[in-house]
C-alpha cells in the first residue's frame, strides 16, 4: 500500500476577509443538538495529532451517530481529511505521525495497543478522492477484500449483492471478467464503493468522492450515499457545501485543525452559531 503524501506544514493562507476581526480559535466548539454517547457508533474525545512537530489536529471532539451521514466541511488545510483518516488508523502508514486522545468504535478504543488496524480498516472502509480500481477483472475487484480476509460464504453471492448496492449491477453484470480499468471514472468509484462493501464494513468514510467526476456521476453518487445509510454509518469529506447540505444529516465545520461547530446540516447551513462557521459558509473565506 502506497503512503500518502502528506504536507507537515502548516497552512498559512489569511483566515479573515478583509477588514475582519482575527478569528478566535480560543473560543469553545459550538454544538448543536449534540449526539449522546450512547449514540454513537465513533466517538472522538480530546483527539490531537502531529505530522513531525506540525500539530494538525487540536483537541477534537465529535460524536458520529449509526447510519447517518455526517459531512466534514472546511478549507484545504482544516485537517478534515486527517481526522477522517484518523477513524481507520490510515494514518498509522505515516511514520511522523502521533496521536493523543482516543477514537472508540463501539466502545472499543481504536488506538489500544492490543486492536489490529488491519481489522479496524475492514470495519471502516474507505473510498477515496480518485477511482482507484485494481488492475483486475470487475469481479476480482470486488473480490480482494474477502479473499485477503478469508471468506468462507457464497463469493459470487457477496459480489453481486455489493455491486447492486452500489448501484452498479446491472451496468456491469454481463462484464465481471473485464478490467475495472475499462469502466467510466463514475463506474469506477462506484466499483471502488462497492470493493469497499464487500468486506462488509459498518463504517464507510468518503473523501472528496466526487471531485474527480462529471455532474451526472456526481449526482448518482450522491443518490447512492442516501440509499446506503440504510446499511452502513457514512463519513464524507467535501469542499462542496452545496453537496455537503445534499447529503448529509448532520456537519461538521473545522478550521486550522479545530472544530469549530457541528450539529445538523440544516442548522450548520442556515443558523449557524459559530461567527466563523456563518462567515464560511457564506463564502467569505475559505
Amino acid at each position: 500500500m502506497t503512503t500518502p503524501t502528506v504536507s507537515t506544514e502548516p497552512n498559512t493562507r489569511a483566515n479573515t476577509h478583509v477588514g475582519a476581526k482575527p478569528f478566535d480559535l480560543s473560543q469553545p466548539s459550538v454544538r448543536t443538538a449534540p449526539v449522546s454517547d450512547e449514540h454513537a457508533v465513533v466517538s472522538i474525545k480530546d483527539f490531537n495529532l502531529w505530522y513531525g512537530n506540525f500539530q494538525a489536529l487540536h483537541h477534537v471532539s465529535l460524536n458520529i451517530p449509526k447510519n447517518q451521514v455526517t459531512a466534514l466541511i472546511g478549507a484545504s488545510g482544516c485537517g478534515k481529511s486527517t481526522l477522517l483518516r484518523a477513524i481507520n488508523r490510515m494514518n498509522d502508514l505515516i511514520p511522523i505521525v502521533k496521536t493523543d486522545g482516543t477514537i472508540t468504535y463501539e466502545g472499543v478504543d481504536l488506538y489500544d495497543r492490543a486492536v489490529d488496524p488491519v481489522e479496524v480498516r475492514r470495519r471502516v472502509g474507505m473510498v477515496f478522492q480518485k477511482p482507484n480500481p485494481f488492475p483486475k477483472s470487475v469481479f476480482d475487484n470486488v473480490a480482494f477484500g474477502p479473499r485477503l480476509n478469508a471468506y468462507k460464504g457464497d463469493l459470487n453471492a457477496l459480489v453481486e449483492k455489493s455491486l447492486k448496492r452500489a448501484a452498479l449491477w446491472e451496468e456491469v453484470k454481463d462484464k465481471l471478467k473485464g478490467s475495472g480499468l475499462g469502466l467510466s471514472g463514475g463506474q469506477q468509484q462506484r466499483l471502488c464503493i462497492a470493493r469497499a462493501m464487500a468486506t462488509e464494513p459498518d463504517i464507510i468514510l468518503m473523501d472528496e468522492p466526487t471531485s474527480a467526476l462529471d455532474p451526472m456521476s456526481t449526482d448518482r453518487i450522491e443518490g447512492l450515499i442516501h440509499e446506503i445509510k440504510e446499511h452502513y454509518t457514512v463519513v464524507i469529506v467535501t469542499h462542496n457545501m452545496q453537496q455537503a447540505g445534499r447529503v448529509s444529516d448532520r456537519t461538521a465545520f473545522m478550521h486550522l485543525g479545530v472544530l469549530i461547530e457541528e450539529g445538523p446540516t440544516d442548522q450548520i447551513f442556515t443558523n449557524p452559531k459559530h461567527e466563523m462557521t456563518e462567515r464560511y459558509v457564506e463564502g467569505r473565506f475559505g
